[in-house]
């Protein structure tokens, strides 16, 4: 196959891989275990994929090493969560064993770029759990591997493997107990199936000839939007804003370089009051870059790899501030140019806690030390409206009432905000604590019944209220 043959052949699987997820994206996001307004998986996997096809869309001819390299990175940077993540070091195991491919597509060729793939995701994980993604892919993988021998076309197999693969999602629950107690499959095994239903449809000449996707320049979107209606459905629909664009890279470009600091800090951060909090906490001034995500918005490997880029320092702290953030830290720390250490916060709360003890002056390792210490001293609490109905940890929590967690775990519900939020505080004053931070959201909760209460029931305990402006999270607490 020549080297043009093959990069239409890879446009057009990216591109059904693509439509294939932007079409289940919503279905994948409502996935998720816990009732709160962060299921996103199915927007980090829909992202990633589009990152690749924007890159391949955009590459010159070349062999097939070099078209491997450049999908293996464009998976690697425009990984988003940690279910992009993993889902990058899928593509990658896919790309290694096609680069050195010669042949065309035998169910051989199948088989071991599948079990690459499998291997490479066990590999990006420190604690492999089955009943994820990670268990599709490796069912699939021993799958293709069992029908290697068959001589069956490629998109034959690969609507077999699909089938497989439904099945193997199906059977997540089984494995997960998390899963079986609040009803659902697991949300990136089923991102990963679709994905697979997209390639299989492009190799059979399945897919969808009437939709396309448009980027348009204007100074009137609603007008592109009218005509995009006038003509059929319009669907993932995203609006960038060019002229604030440009005028933050002039303001970037205008600013006069200081001196370098021996370590800056990178924070991961939702709401501007928390993006104020972290900037003014970073001394000395200008030592922080703050990549606005969190639930729901989990930034890409690449914007990570920027924001260090521009730091004015010799190293760097990364506090992801959310767990779905923390594998996409870890390799944008890889492709930085600077040293950069990884201090695992999982929260905001926790995150200022930890940027409390950090000094410019210091060396990354003296601070992600310190900075480590002090999250891991603070507990953390979530107050937010229930999106659905669900049964967990033995009480029923109802679609619109008021949910709480305290460090993940939901511990109170109900339509009494201060009786859920006294629920949840109780469990982070289970040991005895000095302080509690409290960061109210965009929309904020009343407080003065809250207040009241913790005012009575803790008169020696130091409470702090700052408008931090998050989405979906009325109220965010942090204990130390």
């Amino acid at each position: 196959m020549t080297a043009e043959a093959d990069l239409e052949r890879l446009r057009g699987l990216v591109g059904g891989a693509l439509a294939s997820l932007e079409t289940s994206r919503g279905r994948i996001d409502d996935l998720n275990v816990y009732p709160v307004p962060d299921g996103d998986t199915g927007t980090n996997l829909t992202l990633t994929v589009r990152a690749v096809a924007e890159a391949v869309a955009a590459a010159e001819e070349a062999d097939r090493p070099a078209l491997a390299r450049a999908v293996a990175r464009a998976a690697l940077m425009g990984a988003r969560g940690n279910s992009g993540v993993i889902l990058s070091q899928i593509v990658r195991g896919v790309a290694d064993v096609l680069a050195e491919a010669t042949n065309g597509d035998d169910p051989q060729l199948t088989a071991r770029a599948l079990r690459g793939a499998s291997d490479a995701a066990y590999r990006a994980v420190r604690r492999p759990v089955e009943g994820t993604m990670l268990t599709v892919i490796r069912e699939l993988a021993e799958e293709a591997e069992r029908r290697a021998g068959d001589p069956e076309p490629l998109g034959d197999l690969l609507v077999e493997l699909v089938r497989h693969g439904e099945g193997a999602v199906a059977r997540t629950p089984a494995q997960l107990d998390i899963l079986r107690e609040a009803g659902v499959v697991d949300a990136g095994g089923a991102g990963l199936v679709e994905l697979l239903r997209g390639v299989a449809a492009a190799v059979t000449g399945l897919g969808d000839k009437t939709a396309i996707k448009v980027h348009v320049h204007t100074d009137d979107p609603g007008a592109a939007l009218s005509l995009g209606t006038a003509a059929g459905t319009v669907e993932g629909v995203e609006i960038a804003n060019m002229h604030e664009q440009q005028e933050q890279r002039e303001r970037r470009l205008s600013v006069v370089p200081s001196p370098l600091a021996a370590c800056g800090v990178l924070a991961v951060v939702a709401g501007d009051g928390n993006r104020l909090l972290f900037e003014t906490l970073a001394e000395p001034v200008g030592t922080i870059r703050v990549v606005t995500g969190g639930q729901t918005a989990n930034p890409s490997t690449a914007e990570l790899v920027a924001a260090l880029e521009e730091l004015r320092a010799d190293a760097a702290i990364v506090l992801p501030n959310n767990a779905d953030v923390r594998l996409a830290a870890e390799h944008a720390a890889e492709q930085a140019g600077r040293p950069a250490e990884i201090v695992p916060t999982e929260s905001i709360p926790a995150g200022l806690a930890a940027l409390v003890t950090y000094d410019g002056t210091r060396t990354a390792a003296e601070n992600a030390a310190a900075m480590a210490a002090a999250a891991a001293a603070v507990v953390t609490g979530e107050i937010t409206r229930a999106p659905r109905d669900v049964s967990l940890n033995g009480f029923a929590i109802r679609r619109g009432e008021w949910l709480g967690l305290a460090d993940g775990e939901p511990v109170a519900g109900g339509d009494d905000f201060a009786a859920v939020a006294s629920g949840v505080v109780a469990r982070l004053l289970a040991e005895p604590r000095l302080a509690l931070t409290l960061l109210t959201g965009d929309e904020p909760p009343p407080l003065d019944g809250l207040l009241e209460r913790l005012a009575s029931a803790h008169p020696e305990l130091e409470i702090e209220v700052h408008e931090g402006g998050q989405p979906h999270y009325p109220l965010l607490l942090g204990a130390e």
